[in-house]
């Protein structure tokens, strides 16, 4: 049995590196925030919108593009609500009406909108499924969460939300790995399809791990 010292120190190493896996996310999310509030300024002067000007002639192309930055910023700030042990205990109203808008936003606005675009997506026909990949699988495991939930499945709901989490997650890894990329000298367009494909599975792997050390039978995790 472990005495009282024990039991300290490995809460302490817990929080360690609880704190070192979500100061990180927090800080690159906000981050993210921040440089997508510009574009509701509606000015034309960015690189992303200079490079699909004519797509932006399309007004469903643009209305789709600014739902779905604005799902996006939202769900990823949403979303840190959704895993704070200490609101889900002491705050338990947030959680439950933060989930409910992200599961409504996500279903609504941010993967429809992803879909639409994906057809448009800059690289090969490869990385446009991927894209139209991300929005399905994020409309999934959303609509998942929400189904367990309904039927008081927690522990399912909680896996699902967290799959659910990494693609909206994406947003954010794949500007850190783009940013890491540029130096080391890779072009433009090999930086950008190398960044997407592994900020999506990179994402994917974490979030399945992470269910996976939880789970007494990881297989049945697919299936609730």
């Amino acid at each position: 049995m472990l005495n009282s010292r024990q039991l300290t120190l490995q809460q302490s190493i817990r929080y360690f590196f609880a704190a070192l896996f979500w100061i990180p996310v927090v800080f690159f999310s906000l981050l993210l925030v921040k440089n997508t509030l510009p574009y509701f300024s509606f000015s034309q002067q960015f690189s992303f919108i200079e490079e699909r000007a004519l797509l932006f002639l399309k007004p469903i192309y643009k209305y789709s593009f600014y739902i779905h930055i604005f799902a996006g910023m939202f769900c990823i700030v949403a979303a840190l609500t959704q895993f704070s042990s200490y609101i889900l205990k002491k705050r338990k109203a947030i959680h439950i009406w933060m989930g409910k808008t992200y599961v409504l936003v996500v279903l609504v606005l941010g993967a429809p909108t992803g879909l639409y675009m994906s057809f448009f997506a800059k690289g090969s026909f490869w990385e446009r499924m991927l894209f139209m990949f991300m929005a399905l699988y994020w409309f999934y495991s959303t609509m998942k969460g929400l189904q367990t939930i309904k039927v008081k499945n927690v522990l399912a709901h909680k896996n699902w939300m967290i799959r659910s989490y990494s693609m909206a997650m994406t947003a954010v890894t794949f500007r850190v790995y783009h940013l890491l990329f540029y130096y080391f000298d890779f072009d433009h367009l090999h930086n950008y399809e190398i960044s997407l494909w592994i900020s999506v599975l990179g994402n994917m792997l974490v979030a399945e791990y992470i269910i996976y050390r939880k789970s007494k039978s990881y297989l049945k995790t697919f299936l609730a």
